[in-house]
């Protein structure tokens, strides 16, 4: 992925990872369009980063990204690099049924929302001559956080989507990008103050770096994930399992 010269849509971006990756782009010479449900808070961030265009979306539901992924086309005809960045993170017990609506909540933002952009995308970025989708997964797509298990059952299963994804996609222009966030200081469960979150502006910084060095990775790795995203390969998964259940 190159990293000037794009036009990138980012729905769910009013916020965390999404409005850093969304201003860091724009900074880096990018037409840089962000999607959010809070007109006013969208109004909000335009007013403050002059250049920044907004549009209108929730993408928990169908209609909305499907019109809004309509509107984006017409309006950007030059759209060529999507982020699927929107997401929930909310605990769960699952000693009664009562987990049951958040979990529903959980599948239809975290999974079925970037499912759905996806399908509203790439027939339109195989016609650009260089494009990207870059889905968000989590460490804990590898190894679950036992607090949330919804979240961490729907990264693991944007991880899998996006590699038949990028096989899918191997012989047109799009490239799959997954980026793959450790726990980052952002409103996400309230960790902006969590000693044992990555400050958020470490983890664009980091970002933006290895997306420079290695214009063709497939994932996104910065250094603090890698205890997550290879242990099984290490043979650390029950450790780190264990760790993340407070034992």
């Amino acid at each position: 992925m190159k990293l000037t010269a794009n036009t990138i849509f980012i729905p769910g971006a009013t916020s965390g990872i999404g409005l850093g990756l969304a201003l860091r782009f724009h900074r880096a010479g990018n037409t840089v369009i962000i999607g959010g449900r809070r007109q006013a808070l969208l109004e909000q961030i335009a007013r403050e980063n002059p250049g920044i265009h907004t549009v209108v979306i929730d993408t928990a539901d169908a209609s909305s990204i499907t019109s809004t992924a309509a509107d984006v086309q017409k309006r950007f005809p030059q759209t060529n690099v999507v982020i699927t960045v929107a997401g929930i993170m909310l605990p769960e017990n699952l000693n009664t049924a009562d987990f049951l609506a958040t979990a529903e909540s959980t599948v239809h933002t975290n999974l079925l929302g970037p499912i759905r952009l996806i399908a509203a995308f790439t027939e339109f970025l195989a016609g650009q001559d260089e494009a990207t989708i870059m889905t968000v997964s989590s460490g804990l797509a590898f190894v679950p956080l036992p607090f949330t298990p919804t979240y961490s059952a729907t990264k693991a299963a944007i991880h899998s989507f996006t590699q038949s994804l990028r096989v899918q996609l191997a012989a047109t222009s799009i490239q799959v990008i997954e980026l793959v966030p450790p726990a980052v200081q952002t409103a996400l469960m309230g960790q902006e103050e969590s000693a044992n979150a990555m400050p958020l502006n470490d983890f664009l910084t980091e970002v933006m770096a290895i997306l420079e060095a290695q214009p063709e990775a497939d994932e996104i790795l910065v250094e603090n994930v890698n205890f997550l995203r290879f242990a099984e390969a290490r043979g650390s998964h029950d450790e780190v399992l264990s760790l993340l259940s407070g034992h």
